[in-house]
């Protein structure tokens, strides 16, 4: 600037400063230690509920679900520190809870113990939670190894055609006491095979093929591999009558081909050929007919005599449960039977949680799930993009499918409730699917504030 044959040098104003978000780690940290202590609450309460007295146990349980939480988020916190902090925490208390319960129904069944193995495949499956943080430094080299998911995928769905039939259905490899579910882990390795195959095709399966009515058909090259890959998928778990499964897989399917093309007809097609697809198994295999006809009246066996059935028991838990639930501990949900610590573990927390109990667990879920969204949505890439939104839809396609089979909306499907419900593979998988949406979302955040997901 000059003044009066003055000259005055003006310095340039000062870059603004780089913008980096939080990394929240110390937000994941109380939130954990808020689920571990709701944990132990609901424990001593049953304790209370039960003998009048704290449950000895009360005091290594509360230490080992905290030492698994910590481990868990120090992890997270040295791989994965741009992560969302409420997918962790969300999980830690999910599992507590269903730990809680699972010990509940062990009280009223002595001979049938499932808290010990529950607690040990919790732990496997936080270990593999912090296997996979570790790791897996980019979510984006799963794309390498999609064929190899589907390969192994259809290989543990196909093993328990060799092993008998368990209440129906064949569906658990059972070795020397020891049994496993592999379309637990089979979902996930199909829901990475989906994402890369409609990642790398998404502009084909959109925008070239036939127009049918206002639906774009993809050519057959294109849309081929992976109609063949679910349709095998489908008829093997159709032939082991996992039939909860299968619907799984199929709405996996049709949400990440909607996801890919943005195209709204698939999702008609796909509530179409559902509801073809029932109406056709229903007819014609009398173990679903028979579901069926208990979900159409289930009250039938009161009226011939014959006791309630175990629909019948549920809906009966749930009544009892009211606003704000009887009281863990003071329900009488174990009358359902052999099934109560798995498939109807929801209607013992709603028996004795209420429906206000029962409303925060489905909003647990719903957090889950809107965080995956939310992840998906964030990243530039599609293959995180349809990984991320293809495992969410998995958690909320089961919660919705083991809901509405207890409640009475939907005929019963015999799947594990993520977390809550008795199955060392349900939690480990579930626990996996944690692990990759932490990974996602790690990397969205870390692409906003201008460093490499790497």
């Amino acid at each position: 600037m000059s003044n009066a044959g003055i000259t005055v040098a003006t310095a340039d104003p000062p870059a603004p400063a780089a913008r980096h978000l939080p990394r929240r780690r110390g937000v994941e940290l109380a939130l954990i230690v808020l689920a571990v202590l709701l944990s132990v609450y609901g424990y001593c309460a049953v304790g209370l509920a039960q003998h009048g007295t704290l449950p000895p146990g009360a005091a290594g349980y509360g230490a080992g679900l905290g030492v698994l939480a910590l481990l868990a988020h120090l992890a997270v916190r040295l791989r994965a520190p741009y992560a969302d902090p409420l997918p962790l925490p969300i999980g830690v208390l999910l599992n507590g809870v269903g730990l809680v319960l699972i010990y509940r129904l062990d009280l009223e069944t002595p001979g049938d113990r499932a808290a010990p193995a529950q607690l040990i495949w919790s732990t496997l499956g936080v270990a593999l939670f912090i296997l996979v943080v570790l790791l897996l430094r980019d979510h984006r080299v799963l794309q390498r190894y999609a064929y190899v998911c589907v390969v192994a995928a259809l290989a543990l769905l196909t093993l328990p055609i060799l092993f008998p039939a368990v209440n129906g259905a064949r569906i658990w490899i059972r070795i020397a006491g020891f049994s496993i579910q592999p379309g637990e882990f089979a979902k996930v390795l199909l829901a990475v095979f989906f994402a890369a195959y409609l990642a790398a095709n998404r502009s084909a399966l959109a925008y070239t093929g036939r127009r049918v009515w206002k639906l774009q058909l993809p050519t057959g090259r294109v849309l081929g591999p992976i109609v063949a890959v679910w349709l095998v998928s489908v008829c093997v778990l159709v032939l082991e009558r996992d039939l909860g499964t299968s619907l799984l897989f199929f709405g996996l399917f049709v949400v990440l081909l909607y996801v890919a093309t943005g195209r709204t007809g698939w999702i008609a097609v796909g509530l179409l050929l559902a509801a073809l697809g029932a109406v056709a198994v229903g007819r014609l295999e009398p173990h679903v007919h028979s579901r069926i006809e208990t979900w159409r009246h289930p009250f039938s066996s009161i009226e011939a005599g014959e006791g309630a059935n175990q629909l019948a028991q549920s809906l009966f838990a749930f009544a009892e449960g009211g606003v704000l639930g009887t009281g863990l501990g003071l329900g009488h949900s174990v009358l359902i039977g052999f099934a109560v610590k798995s498939d109807f573990i929801l209607a013992t927390a709603g028996e004795e949680l209420g429906f206000a109990g029962l409303s925060a667990i489905f909003l647990l879920y719903g957090l889950l799930v809107e965080r995956g969204f939310r992840a998906g949505l964030a990243l530039r890439e599609p293959f995180g993009r349809l990984l991320a939104v293809g495992l969410a839809s998995l958690v909320s396609l089961q919660v919705f499918v083991i809901a509405g089979g207890v409640t009475g909306l939907i005929p019963l499907t015999g799947m594990a409730m993520p977390f809550l419900a008795q199955g060392g593979s349900s939690v480990v998988t579930n626990w996996a699917i944690v692990a990759l949406l932490v990974r996602v979302s790690d990397s969205a955040r870390r692409q906003h504030d201008g460093q490499d997901a790497r």
